[in-house]
């Protein structure tokens, strides 16, 4: 295979995003195909021996192993890493081996962790559980107070881990404060960019140092397959990353791969139109609500620093009730067309209820100390309508009473 015609990285980076988006990183075999060729395989074939070992000794370009390298997946790493401005990208199996495989990759026994308090349930599971079970310190705070940060460092301070916007709770993290005291100390951030991606907000301008994704979400954006990605210099990324992942096997599918290679074609377009329909539902829900956490709205306490950080609002925002779980469930038991789902990033709006859903493994405390109450509810808005989704969430708020 070779890379199509102009796909030179010193012209590829050059590229605007949806471009890039398009045509990055795009391999073509002898057919001349168009759209991106899927190589179901796990293994090649080899003219002779010296070819093997030149290849396993990483003297010979040319694929091993699909644990390791494959044609597909390789194309999705390069268009990933060009959409990011990362020097490079290894794709993973999921959002959470993406999250796992980039703390676990660089952290040893005896090492400490900095971790944002408002996070996804699994990622705060990862530094509250896993972390701990070999030898590996975490400290939780209060993601946006930058003093909190500063002050949380020990001389064993390792890595700043983090997501902006925060799930559920939309808490924005100032990025260039956090990322320069970070860089101050020595110390590598790791970066949860899923409810945004590279078409929104690009922590690397930023001073961030690896990025991690749940692919899953905006960026195959139909709800169809798990994947992740990392993305960080090309240093970080074969020398911690790679050792890793090769050993361990959180390996993408090709045909997971080429899912996502295809959502990312629209996914400039998709991300800006979930954008003007979140904030359409959302002005409509700030005049019916108690509480609404969205960014892209002047009642967020940070919405001036998601506009700094943001092209974007993003698809996800959350509402809190006055009247608890069985409000909550109320509303969601209403819904006609909103779905109830724990997904994000879909075409399709989907509702839940983070305590019961993707939180519940906190436990009471842990939530309460995140911000996630009863009466929370998080809202994906897809591409449909916004004044069917409307319609849908008044009929649903009345049967809630309210």
């Amino acid at each position: 295979m070779k890379r199509t015609t102009g796909q030179d990285r010193s012209i590829t980076r050059n590229w605007r995003p949806a471009t890039q988006a398009v045509r990055g990183g795009t391999w073509r075999s002898e057919q001349g195909e168009t759209s991106e060729a899927m190589f179901l395989t796990s293994g090649y074939a080899y003219d002779d021996a010296a070819t093997v070992a030149g290849r396993f000794a990483g003297e010979l370009e040319g694929m091993t192993y699909s644990r390791l390298q494959n044609p597909t997946v390789a194309m999705l790493e390069e268009r990933i890493a060009l959409l990011e401005g990362a020097e490079a990208c290894r794709a993973q199996a999921s959002g959470m081996a993406a999250m796992t495989a980039a703390l676990l990759c660089q952290l040893s026994a005896g090492d400490h962790i900095v971790a944002a308090r408002a996070a996804f349930g699994s990622c705060r599971w990862l530094v509250d559980n896993l972390l701990p079970r070999f030898g590996i310190e975490g400290t939780v705070i209060d993601a946006t107070d930058n003093a909190a940060w500063e002050a949380a460092i020990r001389p064993n301070t390792r890595v700043f881990f983090y997501e902006t916007p925060a799930n559920p709770t939309l808490e924005i993290v100032d990025m260039a404060a956090v990322n320069a005291i970070a860089r101050a100390h020595g110390i590598t951030t790791v970066v949860d960019n899923a409810f945004c991606t590279p078409a929104l907000q690009r922590p690397l301008e930023f001073g961030a140092d690896v990025i991690a994704y749940s692919a899953t979400k905006l960026m195959d954006g139909q709800g169809r397959v798990l994947a992740g990605a990392v993305c960080g210099t090309a240093e970080f990324i074969t020398e911690k990353l790679m050792p890793f992942q090769r050993n361990t096997g959180p390996n993408l599918s090709p045909f997971n791969a080429w899912v996502v290679l295809k959502g990312l074609e629209t996914l400039d377009l998709r991300v800006r139109k979930h954008s003007e329909n979140a904030l359409t539902v959302g002005r409509f829900l700030e005049q019916r609500v108690p509480v609404i956490l969205h960014p892209g709205l002047e009642c967020h306490p940070q919405h001036e620093l998601a506009a700094r950080q943001m092209d974007a609002s993003g698809a996800i925002f959350s509402v809190v009730l006055d009247g608890g779980r069985e409000q909550a469930w109320a509303l969601l038991d209403a819904l006609k067309l909103i779905d109830i789902s724990n997904n994000i990033g879909d075409a399709r709006s989907l509702m839940c209820h983070p305590a019961t859903s993707t939180h519940h493994n906190m436990g009471a405390e842990g939530r309460a100390a995140m911000g996630v109450g009863d009466g929370m509810l998080r809202l994906n808005v897809g591409l449909e309508d916004p004044a069917d989704l409307i319609e849908d969430l008044d009929q649903a708020l009345s049967a809630a009473g309210l």
